[in-house]
């Protein structure tokens, strides 16, 4: 079946506080894609985010960020004032999402709704809480104590806590009740408005496209109370972590500093913990990308305390076993796999042997100097095509900074003459193409340049910030994205 949707993270949706939310205009976006004849809508990650932001830097797998919240709602149910929320600081333009601001605003708002809610005898509420006490009661308590401990490190927590010890636990649990159940309060209303968002886009015919970061951030709800599942030593101190080896792109190598996988002791388990985590994920998600999908082959193992990725070594990981689990537990599931940069032949082997579509990026393709598996005459069908994705340039930027061989040859190999013609003739080829499934950068459609760009890999400060404003979808464009998505029957 051909198809073709939209990559539009919900951070970038417009809003009228300073980040895209589960708000009347996520809703306008979905009726939006309906209207241009789209049937797929990827998102990033929607775990809750620390520092540089990132969504595969999250304080955990299993939560919501809360920054997602609509307070229209709150406001319609008479917990917080249409003033309180207007007159919060989110910063001063439009475009980019001020994340501090929001960080020092959002919970001040969050908190007095909770306070005016009563939410602690709501039935509701209540049967969510239960329903994911698998996870939310140690992410509760987690957030709790690192706001005790002004959002320190678990790693820094006074040795009791940071060990899990029964008495510490029961006393922080009872100390800080109450806001353990704000964290609650918080994450069941995440819940209950994603789920609302899904439902709308479903019954439109569009189908949610999530994705799940292959690791864990060493500072989150996960690692603390699950020590066993990674890499650490007797004083739960990573022994290695993860990262990418030098190469073209990186002198000194990727450092992401996740924990690394005990992959052995997952697999006496069956996999328990990766199963409920991809369970949770099908719950968010109908498709799920997984991130870094080579680490499951063989993981780059970086010494911990190392300040660059070049003194580390490749380790086997669990290759097919994981996914011969998770068809015989969950059943067969829609999976992309994210299998960009060098594949080995041994990750090759694993793609196939999946099943899973991998990943085919047009920007990737024009290297002037060599052939590219990326040039549309090389795919199969069985395979998702990007003209870009979170992780690279706009075509519009792309244009700008690349090889100017590079461009010669990438507007010879698509047909044009002038650069103007170049985006849409990039988007019609991603469109035209024998792969099944094709997504398009939303910023793609809209002719943005590199000032939109998401994220630039192993940098900080100004990723993740890119926002849409309704002024910026133009006329006609839904129409146009519906007649070339018709012509190439997707």
């Amino acid at each position: 079946m051909r198809r073709s949707g939209v990559l539009m993270p919900i951070t970038s949706i417009p809003s009228k506080y300073g980040i895209g939310a589960f708000s009347k205009e996520c809703y306008d976006f979905v009726d939006f894609l309906e209207k241009a004849g789209q049937s797929l809508w990827q998102i990033l990650p929607l775990g809750p985010t620390g520092y540089g932001d990132s969504p595969y830097q999250s304080f955990s797998t299993f939560a919501g960020n809360p920054y997602f919240i609509d307070l229209e709602e709150l406001i319609a149910k008479g917990w917080l004032t249409a003033q309180e929320c207007e007159n919060s600081d989110y910063g001063n333009n439009e475009h980019y999402v001020d994340y501090e601001k929001i960080y020092y605003s959002r919970f001040d708002l969050l908190r007095k709704a909770y306070k005016a809610s009563g939410i602690s005898k709501d039935a509701e509420f209540k049967a969510f809480c239960e329903e994911n006490a698998f996870w939310l009661t140690d992410y509760a308590l987690y957030t709790a104590v690192k706001r005790s401990f002004d959002e320190k490190s678990w790693l820094l927590w006074d040795e009791d806590i940071k060990f899990r010890k029964p008495a510490a636990m029961k006393k922080y649990a009872e100390k800080y009740a109450e806001e353990m159940e704000f964290v609650m309060f918080q994450q069941f209303f995440f819940a209950k408005q994603w789920f609302q968002l899904k439902d709308y886009a479903n019954k439109k015919g569009i189908k949610i496209v999530g994705d799940i970061p292959i690791y864990v951030a060493l500072d989150s709800a996960d690692t603390w109370s699950n020590p066993q599942l990674f890499q650490l030593d007797e004083d739960l101190v990573p022994i290695a972590v993860a990262g990418c080896p030098p190469d073209a792109f990186s002198a000194t190598g990727q450092l992401w500093g996740n924990p690394l996988y005990k992959w052995e002791h997952h697999a006496q388990t069956d996999y328990e913990w990766w199963m409920r985590r991809i369970a949770q994920c099908y719950k968010l998600y109908d498709i799920l990308r997984i991130d870094h999908f080579r680490g499951f082959d063989e993981y780059y193992s970086i010494p911990y305390g190392d300040e660059t990725a070049e003194n580390g070594h490749w380790e086997q990981g669990p290759g097919y076993d994981i996914f011969r689990v998770m068809k015989e537990k969950l059943g067969k599931k829609e999976v992309i796999a994210e299998d960009l940069g060098f594949l080995t032949p041994s990750v090759r082997k694993l793609v196939k042997k999946s099943g899973y579509p991998g990943m085919k990026v047009l920007l990737f393709a024009f290297d002037s100097r060599e052939p590219s598996d990326y040039l549309p005459h090389n795919y199969n069908q069985n395979c998702v095509v990007y003209t870009g994705t979170h992780d690279n340039d706009t075509i519009e930027g792309w244009m700008k900074i690349a090889n100017r061989k590079d461009v010669s040859y990438a507007m010879k190999y698509i047909g044009v003459k002038q650069r103007k013609d170049f985006r849409w003739a990039l988007i019609r080829t991603a469109l035209a193409s024998t792969a099944d499934t094709a997504i398009i950068p939303m910023q793609d459609y809209l002719g943005l340049d590199n000032s939109a760009r998401m994220n630039h890999p192993s940098t900080l400060g100004t990723n993740w910030k890119w926002r849409l404003t309704k002024e910026d979808i133009p006329e006609g464009l839904a129409e146009k994205m519906y007649e070339m998505t018709k012509l190439y029957v997707r």
